[in-house]
């Protein structure tokens, strides 16, 4: 058999593109779908009216007189893609209305079954996920590469603006995804000239995308599942007999910040197994990824040590760049526990708490998006960060 002579450049888009990663927005899908053909274009109608429908009290009236559709006639993936995110979209505008206490518990068949049986196709969970409100939730606004958001909730600029930022770090550290494959080849070259090229590339991405984090402001309440008023989960009406509780979209689902942390070799698992809360929490958040994701971060797992071939060498400039890495992730870890202080934890704690219990409203205040007392993960994640640096001798 006559040997491979293609370049890893070359070779890493064939690879990628199995990993459903783009050369220009990386884990993003690129250039989404913006409408479904009859009769999906009924859903399309009341995602893209959220905002009026909600403030007029007539988005769950509109949503129980929807038929029941068949996801056969959704063909292909950018299709499938757009109607998870739509769907993801009227359920959770569904189930918290107007966001004033008045909540449906029990989401009615008419969007539970399709939305289920598509979840199920996908491999994603019948949520609105990062997946769906970041990653497939963008078009092109203009030839000069302005983007728009295809879908959002009231509140206007504070959720565009938290789901457009978020896409611009997604794409930043696109750039860093692209030297991968050149890294694990130079590795196994032992071409430390290359490999800290590629590092440096990494760096400065990364540095990027903490630069793009800086634009966000807001959040949005939508995302949540941890509000004590749902406290026990949604029943998904015709699908299950019981409710079930599910993450909200956070950036824990970026699949960025894990990419790196295997390539870097940041550890969270001791012998495969989670070591701390925060860690089976980062576990539980891969299954919120789309499966060829999830399969990229296993590929990564099984390649050699980056971190173990720079402590091999002993060489001080090739640990001092791959140190300029880790301290990317710092930068953007510390970045994001500012961010959840702000926008987040100060807000909750200025609510009014007269129709909740001090323990309910505690609670509340603690959680991110994701479900997890969200300040002590990000610090104990901030933490291992910042351990695997490389002390000088």
């Amino acid at each position: 058999m006559a040997a491979d002579k293609s370049s890893p450049v070359e070779k890493s888009w064939t690879i990628f593109k199995e990993y459903h990663i783009d050369e220009d927005v990386g884990f993003a899908l690129p250039l989404p779908l913006e409408e479904l053909p009859h009769p999906y274009d009924a859903w399309i109608s009341i995602a893209r009216n959220l905002p009026e429908l909600i403030n007029n009290n007539q988005l769950r009236v509109e949503v129980e007189k929807l038929a029941t559709l068949s996801i056969d006639g959704l063909r292909g993936h950018k299709a499938q893609r757009l109607a998870h995110l739509v769907l993801g979209y009227i359920t959770m505008a569904y189930v918290w209305g107007r966001g004033d206490g008045d909540i449906r518990k029990v989401l009615p068949s008419n969007i539970a079954v399709p939305y289920c049986q598509l979840s199920e196709k996908l491999g994603l969970p019948p949520i609105l996920l990062y997946a769906d409100c970041v990653l497939a939730n963008w078009k092109k606004k203009d030839p000069n590469g302005n983007m728009d958001i295809l879908f959002s909730f009231p509140g206007g600029d504070c959720g565009k603006g938290f789901f457009l930022v978020s896409l611009l770090v997604e794409i930043a550290a696109a750039s860093a995804i692209k030297v991968i494959p050149n890294i694990f080849d130079a590795v196994q070259r032992e071409d430390t000239d290359t490999l800290q090229k590629a590092l440096l590339d990494i760096s400065s991405s990364l540095h990027k995308a903490r630069e793009a984090f800086s634009q966000i402001h807001g959040k949005c309440f939508w995302l949540s599942r941890c509000n004590p008023l749902l406290s026990e989960g949604l029943l998904y009406e015709g699908v299950w007999d019981t409710p079930k509780k599910f993450a909200g979209g956070s950036a824990a689902q970026s699949s960025i910040f894990q990419c790196f942390d295997v390539l870097l070799g940041i550890q969270h698992t001791v012998g495969g197994v989670p070591s701390d809360f925060a860690a089976e929490f980062l576990q539980e958040m891969r299954t919120y990824m789309p499966p060829a994701h999830q399969s990229f971060l296993l590929s990564l797992k099984a390649k050699p040590s980056v971190r173990e071939f720079v402590l091999s060498k002993g060489n001080a400039t090739l640990q001092k760049i791959y140190n300029e890495c880790l301290e990317a992730m710092v930068s953007l870890r510390n970045y994001h526990l500012q961010i959840v202080a702000k926008y987040i934890m100060i807000p909750a704690s200025r609510q009014s708490k007269v129709e909740r219990s001090s323990e309910e409203a505690s609670e509340s205040e603690s959680k991110g998006t994701g479900g997890t007392n969200i300040m002590d993960f990000l610090k104990t994640v901030r933490v291992k960060t910042v351990n695997c640096l490389l002390k000088e001798d």
